[in-house]
């Protein structure tokens, strides 16, 4: 078997008109930490080896114009806690909490400020998730510990899935097994979860049956971090990722990357951080 090339950080880049009041729903409203900011992108931390980066939409690859064909699924013990604070906080929801006995997973799906669907999930002792459940129990709930943070002490999340929206379901496993080399950790039918790093998490959808439909445009890059950038770059750049990036993007004093479009039409990106002052704090989060 294939040894899986390394995956030190699972990210998602996602594009707004207003950054500053994306930055402050997310840092206060939710207390995620902000683990370095490049001014027009916001990299915060979720959990473990989970990020989400916020970017100026007039500055990155996509513009807040195209569908939000994604949604976050923070995973979290803490479900009735979070339902309670958020409802406080007057956040808008596009599916309430309602948990139901012996069901695989519970959650509810909120809205950010942009529209983006933020998914709130336990995972509940099920047969379906005996191979999920072990990983989910070795994570740490990180708590909100942005500064001026409005959340209750010791509320936090401990992995997420990111979510996407496919025609061919099948076919889309094939790439994601097969190309990037991850490993299926739930079956929930009409949705497959993958691991990406050791609390991030990619889920494929059926569209016919998901929040979202299918688009071609999507207002979402999928993030991978790592640090063996070459080997990715030769590993890939055969299959059937096609490539935006003709070699690794060198210009950039912050990072290194290259880019590709999966057979769907999602943007995938594969980074590796260097040292410099805007990533003192990331780079100690990485490599904790």
């Amino acid at each position: 078997e294939l040894t899986r090339l390394e995956i030190v950080g699972s990210n998602a880049f996602w594009y707004y008109t207003d950054l500053d009041a994306a930055t402050n729903f997310y840092t206060k409203t939710l207390g995620l930490k902000l683990a370095a900011d490049y001014g027009f992108a916001k990299i915060l931390h979720v959990a473990g080896t989970s990020y989400l980066t916020l970017v100026d939409g007039t500055m990155g690859m996509h513009t807040p114009e195209e569908p939000k064909t994604v949604a976050l699924a923070l995973v979290t013990d803490q479900l009735d806690e979070w339902w309670e604070y958020l409802t406080q906080q007057g956040v808008e929801v596009r599916n309430a909490y309602n948990p139901t006995e012996n069901s695989a997973h519970d959650g509810f799906v909120a809205y950010d400020p942009e529209g983006y669907y933020l998914e709130f999930e336990r995972f509940n002792p099920h047969p379906e998730n005996e191979r999920f459940l072990p990983m989910l129990e070795r994570a740490e709930t990180v708590p909100a510990q942005s500064i001026g943070s409005k959340v209750p002490s010791g509320l936090g999340f401990k992995a997420t899935i990111l979510w996407l929206y496919y025609r061919d379901l099948p076919g889309m496993e094939n790439f994601w097994e097969d190309e990037i080399g991850l490993r299926m950790v739930a079956d929930q039918g009409w949705a497959k979860i993958y691991k990406a790093s050791s609390t991030g998490f990619i889920g494929l959808v059926d569209e016919t049956r998901g929040m979202h439909s299918y688009t071609e445009q999507k207002a979402v890059t999928i993030s991978l971090w790592t640090t063996q950038l070459a080997e990715w770059f030769e590993h890939v750049r055969g299959g059937s990722l096609e490539m935006r990036s003709e070699s690794i993007e060198e210009g950039n004093p912050r990072y290194r990357a290259f880019v590709g479009y999966d057979p769907e039409g999602y943007y995938i990106e594969f980074d590796t951080f260097l040292p410099h002052e805007d990533n003192e704090e990331l780079l100690l989060l990485i490599n904790r």
